[in-house]
């Protein structure tokens, strides 16, 4: 098995209801995501696109097929652990179209709550997040409120704590939605940077094909099949 594989999926299928209310949804997905790729991923609204992205974050649960996580195969038409919140926690990062920061913490705290709720040392998870903030330009606002901070700040700082725990993946669903244009291109391009830089296999939902040129790869859900485009 390739060491360089992040994401392999085969046989994947969802479907939600019975009868009918039967909805098909991903039909017989099979692919390979490596590490160091920027993915987009794009479909009609309403085909599947967070569906799969959540399947492939172990949070819904596919019908029947195979996920592999790096070398570790984590489903085969059952999650092979029940522990799926400690592979989120250990090998997958999450950035969504909201920063989700907690208002009421500062930006140091914000990025340390995760992992010193998982036990890690104080010490050690804020040496990490200043190597973020530092990493992301906003070594200075660690004390900071995220009100205090521009919309592109604050989901630079989401990118960061997605980063937290060193993950293999990250999974965005549309990072740049509440972005304009100037601050999403910013936004990808750190992105595609973090996956060259950091060896991570990124697959970010978008609807904005401006953002296709800064990917690697474009893979769409088109009628049920996940399919690539060069």
């Amino acid at each position: 098995m390739s060491t360089n594989q992040a994401i392999k999926v085969e046989n994947l299928n969802k479907s939600f209801g019975r009868g009918d209310t039967f909805v098909d949804v991903i039909h017989d997905a099979s692919f390979t995501i490596n590490k160091g790729e920027l993915v987009a991923l794009i479909a009609p609204s309403g085909a599947g696109k967070t569906t799969l992205l959540m399947m492939l974050g172990c949070v819904n649960e596919p019908n029947s097929g195979t996920i592999y996580l790096g070398d570790e195969k984590v489903y085969e038409n059952r999650w092979l652990t029940k522990e799926t919140r400690k592979i989120r926690r250990e090998k997958i990062g999450f950035i969504f179209q909201a920063h989700y920061l907690i208002p009421f913490l500062n930006i140091m705290d914000n990025l340390t709550l995760l992992p010193q709720t998982n036990g890690v040392d104080t010490k050690e998870s804020q040496a990490k997040a200043r190597e973020l903030l530092h990493y992301f330009d906003i070594a200075d606002k660690e004390s900071v409120m995220p009100s205090q901070l521009s919309g592109g700040q604050n989901q630079r700082v989401a990118i960061a704590r997605a980063l937290m725990n060193n993950p293999e993946i990250i999974l965005a669903d549309e990072p740049t939605a509440a972005l304009d244009m100037s601050r999403s291109t910013a936004v990808v391009k750190m992105l595609k940077k973090i996956a060259v830089e950091q060896d991570v296999a990124i697959v970010m939902v978008t609807h904005d094909d401006r953002m296709l040129e800064y990917c690697d790869r474009i893979m769409k859900i088109e009628d049920k099949k996940v399919v690539f485009e060069k």
